[in-house]
């Protein structure tokens, strides 16, 4: 296999104003995430791609580091081919030898259809996902006229990816009072040869308002449910602040060990990562190492989210049991729930809490510690839409 420097640019520089709302469609939620978070963790995680550039609109840099954190950008044009050639200008001087160039606003991209697509580039200059054309095709305006045949016609989709500098060429040479859709006609028209590959219907466009609720559909087609559990313990001592589900409560005792103890995000973390598989909590934060010395334990609770969202993953609901004699839990529970909701970004309706005891029995019954289970339920991508 040939050695390649791939580079993904992503076309995220409009305003989005068909989808309504007071934000650019590109970073309004959509699955629990940022519109533009979903393809660009795609075009992260893919082997295939060596790096990932953002053109995005004038003054937008805020919105894109609230949105998805570091990634490198550019300032794109006041059109998707100005957006596209300022990528690719940028991108010129630094060895590129291919390039995939994408919307935004086709947020759900699955790996095969990146994996088709540099496959294809092994022998053409140019590579197009695109799906054939099912309904049937009319001309018409006020009445129905002539049917045109299906026969050859294709729903284009992106990304579109190319030989660096083929496409480069051919946005150079393109005249600037002359617009394009896409960027596979603009090499066609320069005599670039473009493969078509297999699209697939996850690639849809959000364009209009309703295009998000299609897209979700799409999105929780792709997801399986996985539940887990957690547990944990942590001993009451004197002289030690007492946290519970990230709110200090005032007791003669707290809980004692290596960061805040919170025993209740303890429990909620190891559920977390049981549904993703990624170990338990001290696989993560062991009490050996001491940066964790007193850590606040939301930090922990917010890692384990983080991975669920890096899988594009959807945290449903969150049941908490807390085991003790004392505290009372129910003059401190609605403020638990909502700080849990919080962390989690969900709505306190999806986080449950409950309180026992063990009738004097135990550790927990002799007032010697707190005792803490959860369970909580995710939505993940199916393994073969990720692979």
């Amino acid at each position: 296999m040939t050695s390649h420097r791939t580079v993904a640019l992503i076309v995220a520089a409009g305003t989005g104003t068909r989808l309504g709302g007071t934000i650019p469609k590109q970073y309004a939620p959509l699955a629990g995430r940022p519109m533009i978070a979903h393809s660009l963790e795609a075009l992260r995680r893919h082997p295939g791609i060596d790096d990932v550039l953002v053109a995005i609109g004038p003054g937008q840099e805020a919105m894109l580091a609230a949105a998805v954190g570091p990634v490198r950008h550019i300032t794109g044009g006041a059109t998707r081919r100005e957006s596209a050639r300022a990528g690719l200008e940028a991108l010129a001087a630094e060895g590129v030898s291919r390039v995939l160039i994408h919307d935004a606003a086709r947020p759900f991209l699955p790996a095969a259809v990146i994996d088709r697509l540099l496959a294809a580039l092994e022998t053409h200059p140019g590579a197009i996902p695109a799906l054939p054309v099912a309904d049937t095709l009319a001309r018409g305006d006020a009445a129905l006229g002539d049917t045109v045949t299906r026969d050859g016609l294709w729903r284009v989709q992106t990304p579109q990816a190319f030989d660096f500098a083929a496409i480069l060429d051919a946005h150079r040479r393109w005249p600037h009072n002359e617009d394009a859709t896409d960027d596979a006609q603009m090499l066609r028209r320069f005599g670039g040869a473009v493969a078509l590959t297999k699209g697939d219907p996850m690639l849809d466009k959000v364009t209009y308002p309703a295009d998000i609720a299609a897209a979700e559909a799409r999105h929780a087609a792709q997801l399986i449910s996985r539940s887990a559990t957690g547990f944990d313990v942590h001993r009451l001592e004197a002289g030690e602040e007492l946290w519970l589900g990230g709110v200090l409560i005032p007791h003669d005792k707290g809980l004692s060990g290596h960061s805040d103890a919170d025993v209740a995000l303890h429990a909620i973390t190891d559920a977390l990562l049981g549904c993703t598989g990624e170990g338990d909590i001290g696989t993560h934060f062991p009490p050996s190492d001491p940066q964790w010395k007193g850590a606040a334990s939301y930090k922990f609770l917010q890692h384990a989210a983080g991975l669920i969202t890096a899988q594009g993953g959807i945290i449903d609901f969150v049941d908490l049991t807390l085991i003790c004699e004392a505290p009372k839990i129910g003059p401190h529970r609605e403020a638990m729930r909502a700080r849990i909701a919080e962390l989690l970004s969900l709505s306190p309706r999806q986080v449950s809490i409950k309180a026992t005891t063990t009738e004097r029995l135990g550790f927990t019954g002799r007032g010697e510690g707190i005792a803490a289970q959860a369970c909580a339920t995710v939505r993940l991508p199916l393994a073969e839409r990720c692979a």
